[in-house]
């Protein structure tokens, strides 16, 4: 496993290991295939099965001990955005690019599709299509230039990660 300090990212790349699905963790091939590239990198590439593989980029959120109920949190800085949808066409027909949410969230009484259990942590891992986020996407901050889809969209568009795999 890739030496990660962002532990979202080793609990996805555990994820994909558990379940045997083949991968390429970008911050260790970006060097030599992308060192001159203006984009900001993704963070995987995922090989599938049956359809389109995919370009990945976590989206690490906190989602415990929450006292009232709120919606998850959706943004991303809309330069991501733009990013991840070029390296889509760098990449080409049989790529997809994919934001994944993985939210830690408090351990579960029952795990439901799209949880997952990492080094005594528990994430809810969904998937939203750049294209689809890109199309419903509302400016969250003008300073900060982020983005994000509302509740009600993000319930319709997000997938648990097994739906994607």
């Amino acid at each position: 496993m890739a030496d990660r300090s962002v532990h979202y990212e080793a609990a996805f790349e555990a994820y994909l290991r558990d379940r045997a699905i083949p991968y390429v963790a970008v911050d260790e091939a970006k060097r030599a295939l992308f060192a001159n590239s203006q984009l900001k990198s993704f963070d995987f590439v995922v090989y599938k099965k049956n359809g389109p593989n995919l370009l990945v980029d976590i989206k690490g959120r906190q989602c415990r001990r929450r006292t009232t109920p709120g919606g998850f949190q959706t943004w991303t800085a809309e330069q991501d955005v733009v990013d991840l949808q070029q390296w889509e066409q760098v990449f080409g027909d049989g790529f997809k690019a994919v934001l994944i949410f993985m939210y830690w969230i408090d351990p579960p009484l029952h795990p439901e599709k799209g949880m997952f259990e990492f080094h005594d942590r528990w994430y809810l891992l969904m998937g939203v299509d750049l294209a689809e986020y890109r199309s419903n996407m509302r400016r969250r901050s003008t300073k900060w230039e982020t983005v994000a889809l509302g509740a009600a969209t993000f319930k319709q568009l997000a997938r648990p990660i097994d739906s994607w795999l």
